[in-house]
């Protein structure tokens, strides 16, 4: 099969890839290498939706950047050589080990006896707008207690139930990257004390400590 062939192969499975150049034209043969050599992690991982690869070159350094979304999260790899041919090669084997880090990751969280209790969540009724209008003048108007009763406090609507388990910070980014919650709350693996992790705005990750 053609290096051709196989690209248009790569692309039939429905996955999402672009091979974009920044100082530099990608010319077909570039492209097709690229989306050849992607086509092989298929065998890493049946959950790719969509890889991305760029390609650069700063005088010497041919550097390549690859960004790969397996279910929902992503990995990422770059590679730099004098040639952008190696580049590609070095960027994609990094991105396969990669892949079997994560891969493992998954089998060993599912094969580990995690213990958990459920916990009751209630789900509160936003506030409907016109309860906030004006809200600053009738607060220098009225008092408290007529306050309390024109605006009419959040209602519990319905009741949910998560499991809070005991998992360690790795296992808990991990949870938070595949649900892509905005918080998880577990107890610590090391000293069974209850946190919180949160994704932060910059899209890090910060983990309160509940329990002193």
């Amino acid at each position: 099969m053609s290096r051709k062939s196989k690209a248009l192969e790569f692309i039939d499975q429905g996955y999402n890839i672009t091979v974009t150049g920044r100082h530099v034209l990608v010319t077909e043969p570039m492209k097709q290498y690229a989306m050849e050599k992607i086509a092989k992690i298929e065998r890493f991982s049946t959950r790719i939706i969509d890889v991305t690869v760029t390609m650069d070159v700063q005088k010497l350094e041919h550097r390549v950047d690859i960004v790969l979304k397996v279910d929902n999260i992503k990995i990422k790899s770059h590679a730099s050589s004098t040639d952008m041919y190696a580049s590609i090669d070095l960027a994609v084997d990094r991105i396969v080990e990669q892949l079997r880090k994560y891969k493992g990751k998954i089998q060993n969280h599912q094969a580990k006896n995690v213990n958990a209790i459920d916990m009751r969540v209630n789900v509160l009724s936003r506030p409907m707008d016109a309860d906030l209008i004006e809200v600053n003048d009738e607060i220098e108007d009225e008092n408290s207690r007529q306050l309390t009763d024109t605006f009419v406090p959040h209602k519990v609507i319905s009741q949910e139930t998560r499991p809070l388990k005991t998992l360690n910070i790795d296992e808990a980014v991990m949870k938070m990257e595949l649900s892509g919650d905005e918080f998880l709350i577990f107890r610590g693996e090391e000293d069974r004390k209850l946190k919180v992790i949160y994704r932060r705005k910059d899209g890090n990750y910060a983990v309160i400590e509940v329990e002193s």
